[in-house]
């Protein structure tokens, strides 16, 4: 059996607010949880495998350019070592289709330094990592543009509504800022792992993987075989911010030596090479205006962006994706451009365009609300839209003006005129600042399985992955709350291409998507017991084991009888979304402290406010959030990526010298969460949560900082020697 819906409109039935488990919402532990904090979750680099071999990636230190030779014979000499393995198949991003390549030719492309070129593979870790290192690669190297800025730039985006220039010159009050932030690493926990095993047939690989059913289809593609000739295992992931929706070079790698030896092989990134190797985010260089009349209301909102890639790449830091919505202003121009250079590619990483755009706008408007005399918070309130500003849909939900609020009276908030250095404490000055958060919001197509089982409990079974984020917890959710049972009656199962295809995770589909798959298999099992009773499914109270209607109840397992019940649950976006904006909003507040002689900044308290639908589970929900808004703070003072104007090379590739967060950076933060009901969105009217507390919380603590001490700093991360220049003398 099974439930299939396209959702052309709002589903306004809020099935889920007439339910009476109490368990969806609630702040449930995540049902893997002792298994990850014992360590006893199995990760991809940690299956046993007989016979399994050891593969260790090669990669060029040229930045562009070609292989014109690779010296195997020396390492096959070297002890345990099994093979070498130069595949064209290995140098590209394996996504883009390479099935048929032929193995190694002269003049193999090279397009970035660092780029993976072949795969040592031996009977032990050691000893291929020493044979990698002393492979021999003979390259033929060429100029290549590095700098984003020395490059002609074509234009991927545009929006021209009436004249911003003009605006500009007639406005009262005007801001016209130029901001630039450095590119950042995902830096998942977990590095790039793949297992591979080939029986002659079929190709089993367990991998560090995001979206399987689309990683399935692009490694069938690399590899010339049919997608059922493919199994993906990722039951368990240790982050992947992005870094891990795609099929990266060690799981190609992998699967082509095992399909090759007929034996298992096990690639494992190093640290080092995770950084070099897979996806960035670009850097960007944005230019924000704005053009306010006396009462501060926007008649003129310019935001224009310019961000890099490899050649031939399509992708684009979608830097102004909120920004067409955010704020009101007639007279409009966003533009985006890509600028071609030899890095590494550039794709999504951790909430990619909010992230870095709507900072560098909510600095922007808080340096307008200085210039107006206005309260920043108030000018906020004055400038949101009554419908989107470009188009005129109307917004499907909006919690914005709630999250300003409710924030500012958590965080104690103060209106009062901005006059930095109002406070020190010994040799630091200390400061607040805010700042709105978007995210716009999406859906994609997701199935999952339910099984209700004789003894009364229950099975949901999908591909869907768990990367951190609580799916485990909250399908389980969808599932108890649906069929009146206890969350721990409900065994969830995830991260297998044998099981029905959901969203996967990234760019916050995976609770809107694979919940509703889930929540439509539980429909379809509810009309079924209906159907046994006689009865119509809407009369049906089904909890604590129990299905109850007016005219009397039974306990599930006698309803079920010995056979066990499945329905797949098959949610398609349709065009629900078609005459609306959907999106999710917030509010970030911080204090900070600035130390008058260094530059130091330190992160004393931030309270986010958050509106994204109906929230699933409260205590995954805030822990998104938390994790947000600390990526927030690395966005703000430590990260960037740091590339060798030279040679092109990543300096800093690792986790010493690549500043994330650490304990001592991040304070005790306070999240709220604002309950909505989003009937566009999805069929149980929850948008993403997972990147909109990294959406805007950066800008926050640059306006403290300003606050604090009177900097103004316009280059992201905020690193003392830049907040120290900035600083007014005195």
């Amino acid at each position: 059996m099974s439930v299939h819906l396209k959702q052309d409109r709002p589903d306004t039935r809020n099935v889920l607010d007439k339910t009476r488990q109490g368990v969806i919402g609630a702040p449930l532990p995540r049902p893997e949880g002792l298994l990850k904090t014992t360590g006893t979750a199995t990760y991809a680099a940690e299956y046993a495998a007989e016979g399994c071999l050891e593969g260790v990636l090669v990669t060029v230190p040229v930045v562009r350019g070609a292989v014109t030779a690779i010296d195997e014979e020396q390492v096959r000499a070297m002890p345990g070592v099994v093979a070498v393995l130069s595949d064209k198949r290995m140098t590209g991003r394996p996504a883009q289709g390479m099935a048929g390549e032929a193995p190694f030719q002269p003049a193999q492309e090279v397009c970035y330094w660092g780029q993976p070129v072949a795969l040592v593979v031996a009977q032990s870790f050691e000893q291929a990592r020493d044979a990698a290192k002393r492979l021999v690669v003979e390259c033929r190297g060429e100029d290549a543009p590095l700098d984003p800025a020395a490059v002609d730039a074509e234009e991927s985006e545009s929006t021209r509504q009436g004249d911003l220039a003009h605006a500009m010159a007639e406005a009262a009050h005007s801001v016209d800022i130029t901001v630039t932030t450095e590119g950042h690493a995902s830096a998942a926990m977990e590095p790039h792992a793949a297992l591979a095993q080939w029986d002659g047939e079929r190709l089993t690989v367990h991998a560090s993987l995001q979206m399987l059913k689309f990683n399935r289809a692009e490694l069938a593609d690399s590899l010339g075989l049919e997608q059922d000739q493919v199994r993906l295992l990722s039951p368990y992931v240790g982050g992947g911010f992005g870094s891990k929706l795609g099929v990266s070079q060690e799981v190609v790698a992998a699967a082509l030596a095992a399909m090759q030896l007929g034996r298992p092989v096990r690639v494992v990134m190093s640290r080092q090479q995770v950084f070099q190797v897979v996806e960035r985010r670009s850097e960007t260089h944005q230019r924000v205006r704005l053009a306010a009349d006396a009462q501060g209301r926007l008649t003129g909102f310019g935001h224009e962006a310019r961000v890099s890639n490899l050649p031939g790449e399509s992708f684009a830091e979608p830097v102004l994706q909120s920004s067409h919505l955010l704020y009101a202003g007639d007279n409009r121009l966003l533009r985006l451009e890509v600028a071609r250079i030899h890095r590494m590619t550039a794709g999504s990483v951790r909430a990619p365009g909010e992230a870095v755009g709507v900072q560098t706008v909510e600095q922007a408007m808080d340096m307008l609300a200085a210039k107006a005399g206005i309260d920043p918070v108030e000018l906020r309130l004055r400038n949101l839209p009554d419908k989107h500003p470009e188009n005129g849909k109307a917004f499907s939900s909006r919690k914005l003006a709630e999250c300003l609020e409710r924030g500012a009276a958590a965080f104690g908030w103060e209106e009062r005129p901005r006059a930095p250095r109002h406070t020190r404490e010994g040799e630091w000055w200390i400061g607040t600042g805010m700042a709105s958060a978007a995210r716009v919001h999406s859906v994609v197509e997701a199935k999952a399985r339910v099984t209700l089982r004789p003894g009364g409990t229950a099975l949901v079974e999908t591909d869907m992955t768990d990367i951190g984020t609580g799916t485990y917890a909250i399908l389980g959710q969808v599932a108890g709350e649906m069929l009146g049972l206890a969350p721990a009656d409900i065994e969830v199962r995830l991260g297998d291409t044998e099981l029905p295809p959901g969203s996967g995770s990234g760019g916050s589909v995976g609770a809107a998507s694979c919940g509703s798959a889930v929540f439509l298999a539980c429909e379809g099992l509810r009309r079924k017991l209906a159907e046994r009773l006689g009865i119509n499914s809407d009369d049906l109270t089904l909890k604590d084991g129990f299905v109850r209607w007016s005219g009397g109840e039974k306990a599930l397992p006698e309803l079920l009888g010995n056979a066990p019940l499945d329905c797949v649950g098959h949610f398609e976006p349709g065009d629900s979304t078609q005459d609306l904006a959907v999106s999710s909003f917030g509010a970030f507040f911080a204090e900070v402290a600035v130390n008058r002689w260094t530059g130091e900044t330190r992160v004393r308290r931030m309270t986010g406010a958050f509106g994204f639908g109906r929230v699933l589970n409260a205590r995954t929900a805030r822990s998104q959030c938390l994790g947000g808004m600390t990526w927030c703070i690395g966005n703000a003072l430590t990260e960037s990526l740091l590339f060798d104007p030279v040679d092109g090379h990543l300096a800093n590739c690792d986790l010493a010298e690549y500043h994330v967060p650490v304990n001592r950076d991040v304070p005790d933060c306070e999240v709220l969460l604002l309950e909505e009901r989003d009937a566009a969105a999805s069929p149980i009217q929850a948008k993403g949560v997972g990147e909109l507390g990294l959406c805007g919380g950066a800008g926050a603590i640059a306006n403290a900082i300003h606050d604090a001490c009177g900097a103004r700093v316009f280059a992201y991360p905020m690193t003392p020697d830049r907040v120290l220049a900035a600083m007014p003398e005195g």
